[in-house]
């Protein structure tokens, strides 16, 4: 599959969390409406809804993606950044979706201010790629090897975490981690 074919939605106003869940599940699920009806139900009697931005341009939380995850079948595993990722079985994982600091920038001007941005990674035919909506092309990362390099230097940045997108019964039975991590 060349680069052209896999599904990379781009960034626009505060929606990553959408574009990282559409680009791991590699087709459009979810669009803005469907988060902010994730987000009502999360908290119904709320006013300011503390899953979303106040402005109604986004910037949703775990717990929408979570939610929205869970609606297609699959589950979110929080990875701890603590454990190796030799410990990774990543054939069971579909994707990822990482959280990282991210730099605001107004037109090209970048400020010194720092934001938290949702951006996935996927496996198509084999390859791994970054499908960061910020990017104006998928990015290839290549193999298994190069993947926990990558993840590596993703999760030594301060404040970054990651979601491991699975099936549920992969997330149930935690074959998502190699056997013998399991028993630990």
């Amino acid at each position: 599959m060349s680069e052209g074919e896999i599904f990379h939605e781009k960034q626009r106003l505060e929606l990553c969390a959408i574009h990282a869940l559409n680009n791991v599940l590699q087709e459009r699920v979810f669009t803005k409406e469907t988060a902010d009806d994730i987000c009502k139900r999360l908290a119904p009697q709320c006013v300011v809804n503390p899953h979303r931005s106040m402005l109604g341009t986004g910037n949703y939380d775990v717990n929408v993606i979570m939610a929205a995850l869970q609606s297609r079948g699959l589950a979110a595993v929080w990875w701890d950044k603590r454990r190796s990722l030799e410990c990774l079985c990543a054939n069971k994982v579909q994707g990822f979706i990482l959280n990282v600091p991210s730099r605001v920038s107004l037109g090209m001007v970048s400020l010194p201010l720092r934001r938290r941005h949702w951006l996935a990674v996927r496996q198509v035919s084999g390859t791994y790629y970054n499908l960061d909506s910020k990017l104006k092309n998928p990015v290839c990362i290549g193999g298994e090897a190069e993947l926990r390099t990558f993840l590596s230097e993703q999760l030594s940045q301060d404040l970054s975490e990651m979601l491991l997108v699975v099936q549920r019964e992969v997330e149930e039975d935690g074959t998502w981690l190699t056997s013998d991590d399991r028993k630990k």
